[in-house]
């Protein structure tokens, strides 16, 4: 069993390597995102990272952010969101998202979004979640934290389109201004 110090390390790396450079451990996701569990963990320990079967069963049961899922057998792994990787196609289905979404960040990124909206930068999609202190968490991570809450239900009205992934983040390729208000 893994320390807690220990654990976050190596989820961090897991996640480093499932959502955005499976290359630096020559390791190939298909198109849905998936690595065969055997290929990881094979891959993990050529390279210096060395997970047992075990720990990565932990490590995905007990991530707070439920960031990774197994398939029906546990035979491959993925990140549920958040991929860098352009060609990874999560298979999401446009959903009807709750009446208000919110995004944390940080203020030094205030200035930026009022002019711009909310962009995907580098990630195939913007993050929301269903509750400010989630959002408040995400951004405390990047400073001193900002909640914008989004008006998801206008912005559907007028054709956003909105996903949600298997863990419970609210995706969407962009959130014009028009749709923000500081929270």
């Amino acid at each position: 069993m893994m320390n807690e110090k220990e654990k976050i390390r190596k989820g961090k790396f897991l996640s480093l390597i499932l959502r955005h450079e499976p290359s630096k451990i020559n390791l190939t996701l298909d198109q849905e995102g998936w690595a065969a569990v055997t290929e990881l963990l094979a891959q993990l320990a050529k390279h210096q990272h060395a997970l047992t079967r075990e720990e990565l069963e932990e490590i995905v049961a007990t991530n707070n952010k439920k960031r990774y899922s197994f398939n029906q057998d546990h035979t491959k792994i993925r990140a549920n969101q958040g991929h860098s990787l352009t060609h990874i196609d999560l298979g999401l289905v446009p959903q009807i998202p709750p009446k208000v979404l919110y995004h944390g960040t940080a203020t030094r990124f205030l200035g930026s979004i009022l002019e711009q909206g909310l962009v995907k930068g580098s990630r195939q999609h913007v993050h929301l979640s269903s509750e400010p202190s989630t959002a408040r968490k995400v951004g405390m991570r990047h400073g001193n934290p900002v909640i914008l809450r989004v008006d998801a239900e206008q912005m559907q009205r007028d054709g956003g389109v909105f996903y949600c992934s298997e863990n419970g983040v609210w995706l969407t390729d962009h959130v014009p201004v028009q749709y923000l208000q500081e929270e």
